[in-house]
């Protein structure tokens, strides 16, 4: 069979591009992953407990696209969900971002709001030009509140000193004189009510859409027949490994299912010093399910293993753009995601990326216009 498009990836960028091809374009789609599950690294699936958990760690939906958010609604209802991390500090479990309890805590002090604005501006050291992970935290809340909570994080994730990084890793994470808690500010927070598994489902579920799961594209590409290929896999494996392979971070998971029905305050508590690992999730408190039992899942970056995080270093953008020439240069090739575009994004970001490249293929006029066609 020859199909309009084969696409590559089966997350949310490859099953966004298949869904819209198929229902709204009318094109035939073969869905490939090397996985054998849909939804990429938000699949979700029951333990052997019985417990919904995230096999590839923590994924929160928020978003400030009303265009996103109704894309997605066609397939999932939602549970509302505001993300609150605490970081271990000191012996303390304090919340991160940055916010005024999080410094009178830590201290001792009772700043008020201006106060804390003050005190920020006093310890905060100047910077001519903003650069690293680095600059952007010590210019605006100083060197021991980047000692406790940002540099022995950002060593372990990165696997780099921050002074080394771009100031992009650091600076999504905002630094607030007043005390709201919440990880994110975004208009929309919720998590889709019955997983994200359950969501990608439906979105697939089309007779214009094959899946292939279990598959590498690669192996199988000159036995198929298709006009037009999304890839949305590595872009230097594509072009296997021309110019050097692009370094990401990868993670290793220890889950754990544990004879209690709670474990920890919140959803994910921060470990930015003691451990080797960076954080603990504890699923129930983001997906709202009741079990007497409760699973937790210890997240461990490597250098090694599945590609999670494009690092962010001038040399690898360099190396990046390379292989972006090469791209441009294919004929009926679009590159789409996370590893096709070497770039970290949030999953609403990939949604508006997938959403913006069909409207592309198939000449529409608007972002409003994808979604509500």
């Amino acid at each position: 069979m020859q199909y309009d498009f084969v696409i590559v990836g089966a997350g949310f960028a490859g099953s966004v591009l298949a869904e819209r091809l198929a229902t709204q374009a009318g094109k035939t789609v073969l869905l490939i992953d090397k996985r054998p599950h849909i939804g990429g690294n938000a699949y979700d699936c029951l333990n052997e407990d019985g417990i919904l958990i995230h096999q590839y760690g923590p994924h929160i939906f928020h978003t400030n696209s009303p265009e996103v958010m109704a894309y997605l609604s066609q397939f999932t209802q939602w549970r509302p969900y505001e993300h609150r991390v605490l970081a271990s500090v000191d012996g303390q479990l304090l919340p991160i971002p940055i916010n005024l309890d999080t410094v009178n805590r830590l201290y001792g002090y009772s700043f008020t709001s201006e106060e804390l604005a003050d005190y920020f501006q006093s310890v905060g050291e100047p910077v001519d030009e903003i650069r690293t992970s680095e600059d952007v935290v010590v210019s605006q809340v100083g060197r021991d509140l980047y000692e406790k909570f940002f540099r022995g994080y950002t060593r372990k994730q990165w696997g780099v000193d921050p002074s080394q990084l771009d100031k992009m890793v650091t600076s999504r994470i905002p630094t607030r004189t007043n005390r709201d808690d919440r990880y994110f500010t975004d208009e929309f927070q919720c998590m889709p009510l019955h997983g994200y598994t359950k969501m990608f489902e439906k979105m697939v579920s089309h007779s214009n859409i094959h899946l292939l799961l279990s598959t590498d594209f690669k192996e199988i590409n000159k036995q198929l027949s298709y006009k037009e290929l999304i890839y949305t896999g590595p872009i230097d494996e594509y072009f296997d490994y021309c110019y050097g392979k692009l370094p990401y971070r990868s993670l290793r998971f220890d889950h754990q299912t544990l004879e209690v029905s709670d474990y920890q305050p919140v959803s994910v508590v921060n470990y930015p010093n003691d451990h080797a690992y960076t954080r603990i999730t504890e699923y129930k408190k983001l997906t709202g399910q009741e079990h007497p039992k409760t699973s937790i899942t210890f997240e461990y970056p490597q250098g090694e293993g599945d590609p999670y995080y494009p690092v962010p270093r001038p040399e690898n953008a360099a190396l990046y753009r390379q292989y972006k020439l090469l791209a441009e240069h294919q004929e009926n090739v679009y590159f789409v995601g996370r590893l096709g575009t070497y770039r970290y994004y949030n999953m609403d970001q990939v949604v508006a990326q997938a959403l913006t490249l069909y409207k592309k293929l198939v000449g529409m006029e608007s972002l409003q216009e994808t979604i509500q066609s």
